[in-house]
């Protein structure tokens, strides 16, 4: 009786736990998952820079305009004139509106009344393919 109820502990004793096998089978499964979460993750964060940095080319494009109107057409010289406290009036944007998602300033440029506000994209680079413009 004694060697029939001994061998009948090993067999539960042995079950109790995982074995090497399952083990790896589960992190590397666990792994798959978080490795799609981040990638989904920063999809996102990504789309949501590019709308961030769309939103605020069309706030410095309406300051622009807004600028000219209170100066006969005058569109200004720098970004940066957008900024200043005139008199009783706060600039018309603030100066982290000048920076895109990523960190770049926003590069200005001006012919005659026309205007052009671009952002350097995610590579921080400008005149690539994924930059921003108004």
């Amino acid at each position: 009786m004694k060697g029939k109820e001994r061998k009948d502990n090993q067999r539960r004793n042995r079950r109790k736990g995982f074995t090497l096998v399952e083990m790896l089978v589960v992190i590397t499964i666990l792994g798959l998952l978080v490795g799609l979460g981040i990638k989904g993750v920063m999809d996102h964060i990504q789309t949501a820079r590019v709308a961030a940095t769309r939103a605020n080319i069309k706030i410095i494009s309406d300051a622009i305009q807004i600028f000219g109107m209170k100066h006969n057409s005058k569109l200004p010289d720098t970004l940066e004139e957008l900024t200043v406290d005139k008199e009783d009036e706060e600039g018309l944007v603030s100066p982290a509106a000048l920076i895109d998602a990523w960190g770049t300033p926003f590069n200005y440029s001006k012919q005659g009344k026309k205007f052009t506000i671009t952002s350097a994209g995610r590579d921080g680079e400008f005149g690539t393919a994924d930059d921003l413009t108004n």
